[in-house]
């Protein structure tokens, strides 16, 4: 099953030549990611502090939003239509146009896009957020699986990685070393992010440098054969939030926007037996259709990668695999350094598209992942107007 939104890439934009069917990323904003956040499992104590920092940032009100779509879960809630109580955060009066996609917010923000393309607004709001902390997250993730066959075992969420790490390790597609190398720069890379759940290398004597190898960290034990605990990512409470905009009324809010040129989300079977748990079909083809094919002058992407063998899949699949040097990979730290369920895909296309907008990268790749082992796959690419 597959999208049908793409766009072509444009070349310079301004204010004379924009169209309202150009959409862009203005404002991006995101909790700090925390093992176990005192909020409630609705997010709206989460959610209201990176709304209001948003609003500053762009001199905006949220009576300035048209539209707005967030991404969550009921089953971690433990409760049905739980994301209603979130709206708490977004306020009752005057009533809004409001939505609602029980997933990752990046495709919470598939669906702002396209309501911008329908030219019903001009401004839209896609958010996400995840209180992981509130249950028995490796139980619960085992609910995404096929609900007839796989659900009623209850399968343990590490442990189907880790035998799709193990089918890659005995093909010969990776080894621990990769593996440990794609963790240790994360690590490295999240001393820069303070929003990052953790950085640097923790010794046994509890002393934390930031400087951290492969080495350090193949020495530890395993958690879940063949993965360590730096193979996974962290258990994280967190919210995101990014606001998008066409036409003129992009540049009224953002004097560089991030323009959005090629947006595409496919999903793989359900079955597991069913697909090559070594490869990502899905990433393969939204990233082909959202790059046009064409990955040149990409610099730097987010991958949404929960587990470190899950990046090397993804980076074969978009292309970017031996391009470690060209293009800078999560240069945020990643999902490894922190991870909300719900809210990391969004974090990942709101990280690359700060760095369009900042001025740090010309064009960027966001990545968005749902369901079990890259199941379901969402391509973002965002260019500057340079």
């Amino acid at each position: 099953m597959t999208s049908t939104q793409t766009a072509a890439r444009p070349g310079a934009l301004t204010p004379e030549t924009v169209t309202d069917d150009d959409v862009a990323v203005v404002g991006f904003c995101q909790s700090p990611s925390v093992r176990r956040s005192y909020s409630t499992t609705n997010g709206t104590e989460m959610l209201v502090p990176i709304f209001q920092q948003i609003y500053k940032d762009l001199g905006i009100t949220r009576r300035d939003i048209g539209f707005w779509c967030s991404g969550s879960s009921d089953y971690m809630s433990g409760r049905a239509f739980s994301f209603i109580s979130s709206v708490d955060a977004i306020g009752a009066v005057p009533p809004i146009d409001e939505s609602h996609v029980e997933m990752d917010g990046a495709w919470a923000m598939y669906e702002a896009y396209v309501k911008l393309k329908t030219g019903e607004t001009d401004t839209a709001l896609a958010y996400g957020f995840g209180k992981s902390s509130a249950g028995n997250l490796r139980r619960t993730l085992a609910l995404q699986t096929d609900p007839y066959v796989v659900a009623p075992l209850w399968p343990d969420s590490l442990a189907l990685a880790g035998m799709q790490a193990r089918l890659g390790l005995d093909a010969g597609l990776w080894d621990e070393a990769a593996m440990a190398e794609v963790a240790a720069r994360s690590r490295r890379d999240a001393v820069g992010n303070p929003a990052a759940q953790f950085a640097g290398f923790r010794a046994p004597d509890g002393t934390v440098t930031d400087d951290v190898t492969a080495e350090q960290l193949l020495a530890q034990p395993m958690l879940a054969d063949p993965l360590r605990r730096h193979d996974i990512a962290p258990v994280t409470d967190g919210a995101a939030a990014i606001v998008l905009a066409s036409g003129r009324r992009a540049f009224a809010l953002c004097d560089n926007p991030a323009w959005i040129t090629g947006f595409e989300h496919i999903i793989d079977s359900a079955e597991l037996g069913g697909r090559d748990l070594t490869t990502a079909p899905s990433a393969a083809e939204a990233g082909e259709r959202a790059t046009g094919g064409d990955v040149a002058g990409i610099t730097m992407a987010e991958l949404h990668a929960p587990f470190t063998h899950q990046e090397l899949i993804l980076r074969s699949a978009l292309g970017l695999d031996g391009a470690a040097d060209a293009v800078a990979i999560n240069p945020s730290g990643g999902p490894l350094t922190g991870n909300p369920m719900f809210a990391a895909g969004l974090q990942r296309i709101g990280n690359a598209a700060r760095a369009v907008i900042d001025g740090g990268a010309d064009r960027a790749l966001g990545h968005a992942t749902s369901g079990p082992l890259l199941q379901q796959n969402l391509v973002c690419v965002l260019d500057g107007r340079r």
